[in-house]
């Protein structure tokens, strides 16, 4: 079914290409800003960029992230499960966006009155397992 304005094909080259772009920064153990995910995928598969400047193209990002994180989570199962989309960050800011800890709530990763300091922790524990799970092996975050 289409969502926010885009053809499910269209999902489906954003999807592939978001978790290739995330395995690719994770072996390099590598974040990367939401920015540079949106330029990347619109480089990779042609499709149009998210306009970060309207809430509903934010939304979008968040979705196709929720999204990535279960293809990811079909191909390469853990338990519990591992969020890639740890490695996303604001543009100069070291944090993932509210939306990764919304949806680490929604898959009961994280529980639903998590104080700062338990986010945090829980950011650098899901970084940490995807650049070990992706070849990077062990990462000092």
């Amino acid at each position: 079914m289409p969502a926010y304005g885009r053809a499910d094909s269209e999902w489906e080259l954003l999807v592939g290409a978001g978790r290739e772009f995330l395995v690719e920064r994770a072996k390099l153990r590598k974040t990367t800003s939401y920015t540079e995910l949106n330029v990347t995928l619109s480089r990779r598969t042609g499709c149009r960029t998210f306009d970060f400047e309207r809430a509903d193209e934010r939304a979008a990002m968040g979705y196709l992230l929720g999204l990535i994180v279960e293809r990811d989570q079909e191909l390469s199962p853990s338990k519990p499960p591992l969020m890639i989309s740890a490695l996303v960050n604001y543009l100069s800011a070291n944090d993932a966006g509210p939306g990764f800890y919304q949806l680490a709530k929604q898959l009961r990763l994280l529980s639903l009155g998590a104080s700062r300091d338990e986010k945090d922790e829980f950011w650098i524990d899901q970084m940490r397992r995807v650049y070990a799970r992706h070849g990077a092996g062990p990462a000092a975050v």
